[in-house]
């Protein structure tokens, strides 16, 4: 796991003998589920290490402002699969308090059950579209960070992902291609959603030099009650 220790370390994190563990124990456990749940096009060992767990590391560019808060902050992954990147996240910084939100039921058995072979705590496995996990009291406007990874088009992100954040809250996005014009296509979105767009945090890292980076939104007002709209509308009719 050279690779992602190195990895890891240019982003600031130190991954110990008992992380690095327990990055290996998910790696054989999405390789094990993958063969009955679609959870990963990607299952070489040392790929996994670096397309997915150092990928999903690279969301700590973007949370310099929460990582000494005391209690964690408060992070929800939205339509999370296999749990990336939620999972390699909390495994580094232990003390976020996750909520992983996953539709697809075979795939939140399967993260329900690796979160209790992985023996992690404060996290909470939510089997509901995310159009409907929104209007929960409980989960809107509740959470410090909202993460997604291959969720769809910026605008469908940023609609199904603004409504958990309260205020003053941060939507990490990872993505690939040209982020500076994705994100002013999506300008009449994040008006709508009540979104301040940040700098995109480019990554450069060994094995991630492919275009990847961060997509950052402020939320800077209550995501009007207008959304996220009916669960499938926000991918057919995108706010941009």
């Amino acid at each position: 796991m050279s690779d992602l220790v190195d990895g890891a370390r240019e982003l600031g994190v130190e991954l110990s003998a008992g992380q690095l563990a327990r990055l290996d124990q998910l790696g054989a456990a999405l390789r094990e589920g993958n063969r009955t749940v679609n959870l990963t096009r990607i299952t070489d060992p040392a790929a996994v290490e670096t397309r997915h767990f150092l990928d999903s590391l690279t969301v700590v560019l973007a949370l310099r402002d929460f990582r000494q808060a005391d209690p964690g902050p408060r992070v929800v992954d939205v339509g999370s699969g296999g749990g990336l990147p939620g999972l390699p996240l909390k495994i580094a910084l232990p003390d976020l308090r996750l909520t992983l939100v996953e539709s697809v039921g075979k795939k939140a058995t399967f993260l329900e059950r690796t979160v209790r072979e992985l023996g992690l705590e404060d996290v909470e496995v939510v089997n509901q579209r995310a159009e409907l996990a929104a209007r929960q009291p409980e989960h809107r406007d509740r959470y410090d960070v909202a993460l997604a990874r291959a969720l769809g088009k910026l605008p469908v992100v940023l609609e199904l992902c603004s409504p958990f954040l309260s205020p003053g809250g941060l939507l990490v996005a990872l993505r690939r291609g040209d982020l500076e014009a994705e994100v002013a296509a999506a300008a009449p979105a994040y008006k709508s959603l009540k979104l301040w767009a940040r700098l995109p945090i480019p990554v450069h890292l060994p094995g991630l030099q492919d275009g990847r980076g961060l997509v950052v939104a402020e939320k800077y007002a209550a995501t009007p009650q207008t959304y996220p709209r009916r669960p499938g509308l926000a991918a057919r009719h995108p706010l941009a």
